[in-house]
């Protein structure tokens, strides 16, 4: 049996995160309600009368999908191949998908990927340059 590639499972979890961000930020624009409502009232101008938080989680959703399924133009880049600029990131799109009601799922699913993107990164993993690739092992025979 084959290794367990963390990075690539930790992808597939912040591509769900993202896509529900975006799917979370648009239902917002119908619906806006912030998820702590029910303890306070004073981040409700967040989401109404002007869409704050719905442009920020549209604009994250959309950063998250590119950063984890990147363009050409993306690929291979310093900003795709580093873990740690997730590790970074990721915490503050979790921030604002969790305000948001609608955008629960996807808090959830970023700290999820996060925990597992810290996983690879405690274990020596690297990101390809090209997506879904595998690390090229090394096929020079070593000295004994």
């Amino acid at each position: 049996m084959g290794k367990l590639v963390k990075n690539h499972w930790a992808r597939l979890i912040v591509l769900t995160a993202a896509a529900y961000q975006f799917e979370a930020a648009i239902e917002g624009f119908f619906w806006p309600k912030i998820f702590w409502d029910f303890l306070t009232k004073t981040l409700d101008p967040a989401v109404k009368p002007a869409p704050i938080l719905q442009i920020f989680n549209l604009l994250f959703g959309i950063i998250g999908l590119c950063l984890e399924w990147p363009l050409p133009l993306l690929s291979g880049t310093m900003i795709h191949r580093s873990i740690e600029a997730r590790l970074v990131v990721y915490p503050l799109f979790a921030l604002a998908a969790l305000l948001l009601y609608q955008g629960t799922n996807a808090g959830l699913y970023y700290l999820i990927g996060m925990g597992v993107y810290f996983w690879a990164f405690a274990e020596g993993e690297t990101v390809c340059p090209v997506p879904w690739t595998l690390p090229r092992r090394n096929t020079s025979p070593s000295k004994a």
